[in-house]
Order: structure tokens, then sequence, then C-alpha cells
């Protein structure tokens, strides 16, 4: 079997494909609605228990931090075990886990719920992938993986928006009471409907080595771009709502609506990214890598630009492009990962990109910003934090100079031996 052995599975119908898709992306915005609703309520939080800017990132980015650390060997268990249970128990965990937030009476229990969190949500990007791509076809890779993965950032949205206004009217504690709820209902549903599909059987995938998701220096260099590239991402939901309400005089819930607004400019910008990477990559493989450097570039010089400036209009709508760029590298990162591997451990080799995801970028942006907040101030640490994107373009061009020939290479060489 090769990695294009995909290509002749028998797909299912595409209403039942389109069905799958919407059922994983409601998954995901309860994921991130989960995770990122703790944004909108930071300065509640901190008012109530008057802890520090380095507390409350550790409490955005141990989630992250918990998903890179368990992503490899849950996802990997999942591709063996089933994937449809697995994403089941996740979400009904992190559920759980999220009402926990509400309930908790100090900072020790919040961070012991928001582990719990993270650890509900360690395989659910990747292994929800993986559910989509196995019931299309391949050559629309780029724009699934970047559709999907935009649930992060809606889910970012909702929970910021939906969780402002739930705490100012009923409390900070109902915020993380509503996305709980809402996340049990799908998980209830989930597995009635949909169903494992293409080669993740547990006795084929057994035969495919772990090692196959590491397999070439194009795929290790794309892991590394998309990671330090959501540095940004992470850093920038973590802390927008915040920043709206220390500089701009906002109050909770119009903070969170006012930063729901700039993480919808980055779903736009995640989805339309990777559509044109699709459309512009038709002729040349290599495109993919190369529209990712063009995107982090693009990100970095916007928001570098950004945070030189006072608060006003000016500043927000640098900010809004910054966003429209910064995660825009999902797409053909996503593509590249799922083209350079073969298909029944994509789960696995997903992983490994949430892994670099998390553990590069979503876990430390939000703890190093906070870090350095504390020291010099919101503005001063967030005029650090695009750097990072130049590092992350430097990984892809790495990725580009090899990706024709090791493609070649993925396509031609079997699997199992």
């Amino acid at each position: 079997m090769t990695p294009n052995s995909a290509h002749e599975q028998v797909l299912p119908s595409r209403s039942y494909a389109w069905l799958v898709f919407a059922l994983s992306f409601l998954l995901l915005l309860s994921d991130y609605m989960s995770r990122q609703v703790l944004n909108a309520v930071f300065p509640l939080i901190k008012a109530e228990w008057y802890i520090t800017d380095t507390q409350l990132g550790t409490l955005s980015g141990v989630v992250a931090l918990t998903v890179g650390v368990l992503t490899f060997p849950l996802s990997l268990l999942a591709d063996r075990w089933g994937r449809v249970r697995a994403l089941t128990i996740m979400a009904t965990l992190w559920s759980v886990a999220t009402l926990g937030c509400g309930l908790a009476q100090n900072y020790p229990q919040m961070l012991l719920a928001r582990m719990l969190v993270g650890i509900g949500e360690a395989g659910y990007g990747s292994v929800g992938i993986a559910v989509v791509l196995a019931v299309f076809p391949p050559h629309l890779r780029a724009t699934l993986t970047a559709a999907f993965m935009a649930g992060g950032l809606l889910g970012s949205l909702f929970g910021m928006a939906i969780g402002g206004a739930v705490a100012v009217h009923l409390g900070w504690r109902w915020a993380f009471a509503v996305m709980a709820m809402f996340g049990l209902a799908l998980a209830s549903v989930y597995p009635l409907i949909v169903r494992d599909h293409g080669p993740a059987k547990a006795a084929e995938t057994a035969r495919l080595p772990w090692r196959q998701a590491f397999k070439s220096r194009t795929v290790i260099a794309v892991y590394a771009g998309s990671g330090l590239q959501l540095f940004i991402a992470g850093s920038l939901m973590a802390w927008i709502p915040t920043f709206l309400n220390r500089y701009y005089g906002l109050a909770a819930d119009k903070a969170g609506a006012g930063a729901a607004g700039l993480v919808l400019s980055g779903s736009l910008g995640m989805v339309l990214c990777g559509m044109a990477s699709d459309r512009l990559s038709r002729g040349s493989r290599p495109r993919k890598l190369g529209l990712a450097i063009f995107y982090c570039l693009i990100a970095s010089v916007a928001l570098l630009a950004a945070f030189q400036l006072p608060p006003g209009a000016a500043q927000i709508a640098l900010v809004a492009t910054g966003m429209f760029f910064a995660a825009g590298t999902t797409g053909p990162a996503g593509a590249a990962v799922a083209n350079l591997t073969p298909l029944a451990i994509h789960g696995t080799a997903f992983a490994t990109l949430t892994l670099a995801n998390n553990l590069l970028g979503l876990a430390p942006g939000p703890v190093v910003t906070g870090v350095l907040a504390d020291r010099f101030g919101l503005q001063s640490a967030l005029q650090f934090m695009p750097l990072i994107g130049l590092a992350a373009a430097f990984a892809f061009w790495i990725g580009l100079r090899k990706y024709e020939a090791d493609l070649c290479l993925a396509t031609a060489a079997p699997v199992v031996k």
C-alpha cells in the first residue's frame, strides 16, 4: 500500500460526508469554546482571586501544554481502537471538566480542572480531521483542513463572545456551565450518526509504524513551521480580550465581543487562505509551502506595525489584518502532512502536527506573553510576539526546498513491509 492508495478507497455519499464534517466541526467548536471561554472572564477571575497575569496565562497555556503532551499517544490509540469511540469519550471528558472550572473555588482547583480540559481535548483536532479526510477525495485536503481547523477560531470567537455576555449577566461560573452543556449534547449525538471509515482498522494500522509520521525532512519542517506560527495565534486569542479591556476601557462583555470580531477575521483568513492554497497550487504542488511563507511574513509585518501604534482604528485594522493571515498556514501545513503520510496513520500524523502546534505555539504563547506583560506591560509584550512568525517562515522555507522530492518518494515507496 502507498500513501496514495487512499485514492482507491470507496468513498461514502457526499451528503453523508458533509454530515460527518458538520458534526465533527461542531465538536471542534465545543472544544475551543470550552478552552477559550476562560479568556473572556480573565478580568473577573483576576479581580476575585487577586492573581497575576502570569497565573492567568498559565490557566490558558496549561490546556495547550496538556494537549501537546498527550495528543500523540491518545491519537495513536484512537487510530488503533476506533476514532469515533475515542472522539466521543474525549468530548464527554472536556465538557465535564469545563463544568468543573465553573465550580472551582480557588486557583489550584481551576488549574486542575483546566488540565482535565486539556486531557479531554488532547486528541480531538488530529483524530477529528482524520475522520473528515477519510470521507472526502484527496484534492480537497488543504481546503478541508483549513475549514475544519477554522472551527478552532470560531469556537474561540463564540467562547469569548458568549462567555463574556453570560459572565456579565449571570456570573463567570455560568459561562463555563453553558459551554459544558453544549459539549455534552453533541457528545451524545455524535456516535449515533458517524462511523469509522478508511483503512484505520486495528489490524492494518498496527502494521504501520508510527515512524511514518516523521518519514521526511519536509514533514518535520512543516510541523515546526506550523507550531511556531501558532505561537502568534495562541497569544492573540488569550490576550486580546484583556488588551481591549485595559487599553480601550471595554467591559468584559464588550471586550469579549470585540475580541470575537478579531478572531472572526482569523477564521475567515484560515478558510480563505486554505482555499487559495488549493486553487493556486494546482499546477505546482510546492507552491502551498511558498504561500505559507507569505502568510507568515505578512502577518508578522501587520502585527509588528499594529502594536507600535496607540489605541485606535488604525491599530485594530492592522490587528485584524495580522489575525487574518496568522493562521493561514493551517491549510497548507495540513495538506502537506496528509500528502506525505499514509492515510491509515493520519490520526497519528495529525497528532504530531497538533503536538508541534501546542508545544511550540499555543502552550507557550499565552504564558510567555503573560510573563512579559507582568514585567513590561501587555502592549510591550504583544510587540515581541510577531517576531516568532519570522522563525516560522524560515522553517517552511526549509520544507519547501525538499517538498517535491520527498512527495515523490512518499508516493512511490511502500509503507507496509
